[in-house]
C-alpha cells in the first residue's frame, strides 16, 4: 500500500514540475531543491527526488555539482534538434504502421479524431475553436504513435514529445492568441489527413515524410515568432526556457 502510495505521489510530482516548468512559472536557471518542493507539493521528498530525476533525465533539468537542480536554459538549436528527434520518431511510426498495416478499428478511431478536428474549423481563416483542437490534436498524435503496434516507438515518441517546444502542443495559440499560429492549424490539419490516408494506402516512405514536416510547424512558429514578430516573446510563456 505505501509502495502504491509513493508512486501516485512520484507522478504527481513529475506531472506537476513538468506543467510549472513548460509554462514558465519555473523559469530557466531556476534552482529546485528537494525539501522546498517536497513543502510545495504537500509529499514527501522521496518522491521529489525521483521526480526530479526523471525529470533531469527528460532534459528539463540539469544537475548541480554540489546538489539539487536547476531548470535548464535551452538554445534555439537545442529547440530545433528536439522538434527535429520528435519529427522522426512519428516519422517512424507512421511508416511502420503503414508498412506493417494497422488494425481497422484502429484506423476508424484515428479517423474519428481527424473528422472531428474537422469540426474545429469555421469560414474565416483563424476562426478556429481552439480549446477542442488541442485536447484533439494531442490524441491525434497519441493515436498515431501506437498505430505501429509497437510500445518502443510509442514510449520513445512520447520521450521527444515531453522536451520544451517539441510536443504537438508546442506554440498553438492558446492563451497567446497569434492569429498567425491558427491560420497554420488548417496547414496542419491537411497533414492529419493526409498521414492517415498514406498509412491506409500502405504508403510507408509518404507517411513518415509527412509526418516529419507535420512535427516543424513548431519550429515554423517559433522562426515567426523570432523574425517577425519578436514582441510576442513576452507571450508565450515557455520562452523564458531560451538563453538569451
Amino acid at each position: 500500500m505505501r509502495q502504491m502510495e509513493a508512486a501516485t505521489h512520484g507522478r504527481r510530482a513529475v506531472i506537476e514540475l513538468r506543467e510549472r516548468i513548460l509554462s514558465g512559472e519555473l523559469q530557466g536557471g531556476t534552482r529546485l531543491f528537494e525539501v522546498p518542493l517536497a513543502e510545495l507539493l504537500e509529499i514527501s521528498r522521496t518522491p521529489v527526488r525521483e521526480a526530479l530525476s526523471r525529470l533531469a533525465e527528460e532534459g528539463l533539468l540539469d544537475r548541480l555539482p554540489n546538489g539539487g537542480f536547476v531548470v535548464r536554459r535551452f538554445g534555439i538549436a537545442d529547440v530545433v534538434d528536439s522538434i527535429e528527434v520528435r519529427g522522426v520518431m512519428e516519422g517512424m511510426a507512421a511508416r511502420l504502421a503503414a508498412e506493417r498495416g494497422v488494425a481497422p478499428d484502429l484506423l476508424a478511431e484515428i479517423k474519428q479524431t481527424v473528422a472531428r478536428l474537422d469540426l474545429c474549423f469555421g469560414e474565416e481563416p483563424d476562426d478556429v475553436d481552439f480549446d477542442v483542437y488541442a485536447d484533439l490534436n494531442a490524441e491525434f498524435h497519441r493515436q498515431m504513435a501506437a498505430l505501429a503496434g509497437s510500445d518502443v516507438i510509442r514510449r520513445e515518441v512520447e520521450r521527444a514529445s515531453a522536451l520544451p517546444f517539441a510536443s504537438p502542443s508546442a506554440f498553438l495559440p492558446n492563451k497567446s492568441n497569434i492569429a498567425a499560429f491558427r491560420r497554420s492549424l488548417r496547414t496542419a490539419q491537411d497533414q492529419h489527413r493526409a498521414i492517415v490516408r498514406a498509412i491506409e494506402n500502405r504508403e510507408g516512405s509518404r507517411a513518415e515524410a509527412i509526418a516529419r514536416e507535420h512535427a516543424r510547424t513548431a519550429r515554423n512558429n517559433l522562426e515567426y515568432i523570432l523574425q517577425e514578430e519578436p514582441s510576442l516573446l513576452e507571450k508565450v510563456k515557455v520562452l523564458a526556457l531560451l538563453q538569451d
